[in-house]
């Protein structure tokens, strides 16, 4: 499970298979008495911010550009109080780091005919402390995906992502599925192993459960030689959702628990390849005791845009 996903914000594309398209997606998270392993130390919790933006442009009636911009903020404690004589200049004075990253979507939306259709995105990202900012702080990764439209209902999606990290190279296969009731009341959205959703609708509020697999790393900049942070994360939650302005808004709180992984290493301590869940030559030396998971609590409000024609189509089926 050590690299399970870079994923968290591929899933927009990953789901256009709907009849929608999500323009703005914020959210804010908190996570409750994690731990670390090893001696006994104080409870501390992480706090994530999230905002992503995309804007696609039609070309033509069979092209479409995708642009948009993705920004996370994590406030972690990479060490424990006490460890104090590890801390570097990059953290603060309490043993927390702010790791940001912020990546630029650029790409190309195609539809060939009534059965196929394709995504392909470039995503150049700049992840770290944002102290010091150099070269060793940018990243650059992708991909693409291949829809085939099974039934009115039920579409699936193949695809494949790659990225280079601080901790090396990295690649996973997309596997997935997107359907929606004829009523439109029950929806799935599968995007393995990426991200999953299952969701029921009645009225004006929607009760699922989702999935989030998320991998990432972050440049730390200190006076001392630099390190990163490796981060695995995997989510599981529960949530309500109040659907505001004809279903334009959304307005979602989560409960659920999260692995809450960072791992600290030295810059250019790296693995030789990561495929999906398997790491290939890990020998490297962890700086930290790992973190352990804890239960979590999320907001996020999503401004949707329904796709003129399938909107209609559900509203009638309703």
């Amino acid at each position: 499970m050590k690299h399970f996903l870079i994923a968290l914000l591929l899933v927009p594309f990953f789901g256009s298979a709907q009849s929608y398209v999500d323009l703005l997606k914020l959210g804010y998270g908190r996570t409750f008495n994690n731990e670390f392993e090893g001696p006994r130390s104080p409870d501390t919790f992480i706090t994530t911010l999230e905002a992503d933006f995309t804007v696609p442009v039609v070309l033509n009636e069979k092209h479409a550009l995708i642009t948009g911009l993705s920004f996370n903020r994590n406030h972690v404690q990479l060490f424990p109080d006490n460890d104090i004589e590890l801390f570097r200049p990059g953290y603060d004075a309490d043993g927390f780091a702010t790791l940001i990253s912020t990546t630029l979507k650029l790409g190309v939306a195609s539809t060939f005919d009534s059965t196929w259709s394709s995504t392909i995105v470039l995503l150049p990202k700049l992840a770290s402390d944002y102290k010091n900012i150099s070269g060793d702080d940018f990243y650059f990764g992708g991909f693409a995906v291949l829809k085939m439209q099974k039934t009115e209902q039920l579409k699936y999606r193949f695809g494949i992502y790659a990225s280079g990290e601080a901790f090396g190279f990295f690649t996973t296969p997309i596997i997935g599925w997107y359907y929606l009731s004829p009523n439109g009341q029950f929806e799935m959205d599968m995007s393995l192993p990426v991200a999953a959703d299952i969701n029921y609708t009645s009225g004006a509020f929607t009760y699922g459960l989702d999935y989030y697999g998320i991998g990432r790393s972050f440049n730390i900049n200190s006076d001392d030689g630099n390190t990163y942070v490796d981060l695995s994360t995997l989510d599981f939650a529960a949530y309500f959702q109040y659907n505001a302005f004809e279903k334009s808004v959304l307005l979602r709180a989560k409960i659920g628990y999260s692995t809450n992984d960072y791992e600290v290493y030295l810059q250019g301590d790296k693995i030789d390849l990561g495929v999906s869940a398997f790491s290939f030559g890990d020998n490297r030396e962890q700086l930290n005791p790992t973190i352990k998971g804890s239960p979590f609590v999320k907001f996020e409000a999503i401004y949707r845009f329904d796709i003129p024609g399938n909107s209609e189509k559900k509203e009638n089926n309703e």
